[in-house]
Formats: C-alpha cells, structure tokens, sequence
C-alpha cells in the first residue's frame, strides 16, 4: 500500500455561475424524496383502480373476478415500469440509474407473474362459464383482437423479462440485449389495444375511462419527454464533437468532446452519459461511460479501458467525429453529501467518477485506489495532481485479496486506514464484487446508509 499526500494548483477553467449553483451539494434527502413520491403514486393509482373493480365488476364467478383483479394491476405496473426506465431528470438525479433499474427489474418479475396468473384464471374462468374445451377457447382467443392483442403483449413480455435474467443476461451482449428489451415498447401497445376493448370497469363510466386515458398518457409522455425529446433536444443544441483523443497508457485512452452552450448542459461531476460516436463502424453503438474530469463548461472528457469492443476502438476515432449522447444520469455526485469530510474507493475502471468527485470535492478528502499493480492505476499522475491541490491523501491498495490479512477494503482494513470513518460520506466505484464487498463492510462498521454512495459498472462493456 502507498500512502502519499499530494498539492499543486488547480488548472481547470473558471465554470460559470449558473454550473456552480447547479453543483452545490442540497443534503442527503434527495432520494427519500423521490422513493417517497414514487411509492405515493404508485399506491394512489392502486387505490384508484381498487374503486373501480370494487364498485362496477360483475364478475359471474370468483375466478373471472380475481383475475379481472389482477389484470387491471398490471396496467397499473407496467405504466410504473414506464416511469421508472422514462429518465426523468428529476428522478434520475435523486435516485440514479442504478436504483432505478433495479426497482424496474423487480417490477417487471412482479408483472410477469401478475399477468400469467391474470391470463391463466380469465381463460379457466371463460372455460368453465360456458363449457367450452380448450380447442373452443383457443379459436374464441384469436378471433377476439381484444384478446389477441392481450396474448400478443403478454408473450413479448415474458420474452424480455426471460432475457433479462442474469443468466441470460451474461450472455448477450450489451447491444442485443437492448434490441430484445426494445420489445416492451410493443407490450405497451398491445397491452392499450387489449385494455380499451377488454376492460371491462372502463366501459360503464365516463370518468374511468378518462382515468385509464390520462394514466397512460402520462407514462407515455413521461417516456417520450426522458427517451426522445429530450435527448434530441441537448444534441441538436449542443452538437457535440471529438477535440481530442489522448493515450493514458497502452490500454487506457481519454476522449474530449466539445460543443456549443457547454456551460448549459447540466452535467455534474460523478455522473454518466451514453455515448454514440458516429463512424461507419460504431453508430450503433451506445456505450456508458462515465465523465473521467468534472464538466467546466468547456470540454467533457471519459477515459476508458480496452476491455470491450467498444472501448477498444475509441483510440482510432478521428477529430471532428460527431457525437451523440444521452445524459447526464446518475446520482453519484456531490449533492448528496451529508458530511463535510470524504471517502472515495475506487477500483478498476471505477476511478473515473471517483476522479472527476475528487476535482470537485472540498473539506478532507480521502482516497482508496485498489488495484492489482502500481502500473494498473489509470490517471495516476493527474491523481497525484489533484490530491496535492485538494490536500486530499491518496493512497493506492495493492495486490491480490488472498495475499492481505486483513484483506484489502474489509471493514478491519477501513476502520485501521480510516478511523473516522463513520463520520465521512463514503463513494464507492468499480466492478460489482468489489463495490458490494465495500458495501457490506460500511453496513458492519455501521456507516450510517445515508452516507453511503455507490456507482456500479454493471452496464459497462
């Protein structure tokens, strides 16, 4: 382990007014607020549509009528699963990416089973009311396009929720599996299609049917505002550019981009962008990396590490490439500070966002780099700068876990480095066994949670 305090001025550009008001931390309640709005709607619009079964079903039997129940609960679900993947800014910021995916991965298995159970008891009951075998039942499914555009979402959605399980997951890569998933947008279609002829609480009343109408318009639009107009906004504003590509080392290159209004773009050190260079071989590709400098209103930059086709061929892009984004997302940044003093741990590729908080952060800083070897660390020299500029302590955790006792980032191994640790808000980046390692050990050191910030590169190539 190498331990070194490091100072030499600040080069960075002055950063307009308007970025640094943007920047400056709000507190730690961010993302109690947003679950809490989240969860609210979520169960309004759960109790909205529990009213509506409960005061106009006519069910001829329990079966049909429970799975009436169900089916009008997954439209509520899967107009959440379009909120929660909309990458609403507001939402985006307080609670990331990550947290997001996460609860809509949840959401979707929940779903799934909601709708497999919703299709199972509708048909049995239908089955059962009129006495029908099942070669009846299945000619009176695809002669009704209220049914068949119900069968039809349903299906498209377990595909994707099948190849969104981890197994598969692993083994697609990042490009197909977001192929595979753009299936939801025809679930969604269908799933309206099925819900407008075949809800039967829909029918009666004028206000229901306006509920359904503005419920799913506000998802829709939502999704539209985060996923399209949004992004197109920012790019056709700003028409990004490559200004520079400079080697880091034999497998490490850093990107500049540049544009117009930079200044504007509400980019906070920490966070992430999907990056689209257009060349004949990579246009295709959207890539998320992180911001490996924090944003000055004049330049953004990500280093990468050839681990992947897509990082691997950014050493030959040419100046001038254009370049499409989408972003800024992520909550990992300085606003959820709730402490004046700083732990940052990185790993790996992690350092990136680790690089572009510690240019940003004030008060006392430390910093943890785990890596293999000394020659692994990415951006050494730059880190080396900043810590002595910030009066911030870098220290590089060294070798291999089986080799250290105790082993590198266990809580014996923080709380010895680190006494005060409980008193510090605690970033945490880099591959996932790494982060959640870290994770485990500030939950056993009792590290308050609000305290702790972690960025996972499970999206990355």
């Amino acid at each position: 382990m190498i331990d070194a305090p490091f100072h030499v001025p600040d080069a960075r550009a002055a950063v307009s007014e308007r970025v640094q008001r943007h920047r400056r931390p709000r507190g730690g309640n961010g993302p109690q607020r947003a679950t809490f709005a989240l969860l609210a709607i979520a169960l309004v619009n759960a109790a909205i549509v529990e009213v509506l079964f409960w005061t106009a079903s006519d069910a001829p039997n329990t079966m049909l009528s429970v799975g009436r129940f169900l089916g009008l609960h997954a439209a509520v679900l899967l107009a959440l699963q379009l909120v929660l993947v909309a990458r609403v800014p507001w939402l985006d910021r307080r609670l990331g990416m990550g947290q997001l995916t996460a609860w809509h991965r949840w959401v979707g298995i929940g779903l799934a089973w909601t709708i497999v159970v919703h299709a199972t008891l509708a048909s049995w009951a239908y089955a059962m009311i009129n006495n029908w075998p099942f070669s009846t039942l299945a000619s009176k499914w695809l002669g009704s396009l209220g049914t068949l555009a119900g069968i039809i979402s349903g299906t498209v959605l377990l595909l994707v929720v099948l190849f969104s399980t981890r197994a598969m997951r692993r083994r697609l890569p990042y490009e197909l599996w977001h192929l595979i998933h753009l299936g939801t947008y025809a679930t969604v279609a269908f799933a309206i299609v099925h819900q407008t002829i075949e809800n039967p609480i829909s029918q009666p009343a004028t206000w229901a049917k306006l509920y359904w109408w503005l419920l799913w318009t506000v998802a829709i639009g939502l999704f539209v505002f985060g996923r399209m107009l949004l992004p197109i906004y920012r790019n056709l504003r700003h028409n990004l550019r490559v200004s520079a590509v400079v080697p880091e080392a034999d497998n490490v290159v850093s990107v500049y981009v540049t544009g117009r209004a930079l200044h504007t773009l509400p980019a906070e050190a920490g966070q992430f962008f999907l990056w689209r260079f257009l060349t004949p071989t990579r246009w295709w590709q959207a890539n998320p990396w992180s911001l490996s400098k924090a944003p000055d209103g004049q330049a953004l930059r990500l280093t990468a590490k050839a681990v992947g086709g897509g990082s691997a061929g950014l050493r030959n892009l040419r100046v001038g490439t254009r370049v499409i984004v989408e972003g800024p997302y992520g909550s990992f940044t300085s606003k959820h500070r709730t402490k004046s003093a700083t732990l940052l741990i990185a790993g790996g590729v992690g350092i990136t966002p680790i690089r572009s908080l510690l240019e940003e952060l004030s008060g006392s800083i430390i910093l943890l780099y785990r890596v293999r070897s000394e020659s692994e660390a990415t951006l050494q020299s730059e880190l080396r700068d900043l810590a002595r500029a910030k009066g911030a302590q870098l220290m590089l955790v060294v070798g291999r876990t089986r080799d250290s006792n105790p082993p590198p980032l266990s809580a014996e191994h923080l709380l010895k480095i680190v006494p005060d640790i409980k008193q510090r808000d605690v970033y945490v980046c880099g591959p996932t066994a790494m982060t959640n390692a870290v994770l485990a050990s500030l939950r056993k050191l009792g590290v308050p949670k609000t305290q702790q910030h972690a960025e996972i590169f499970a999206m990355a190539d």
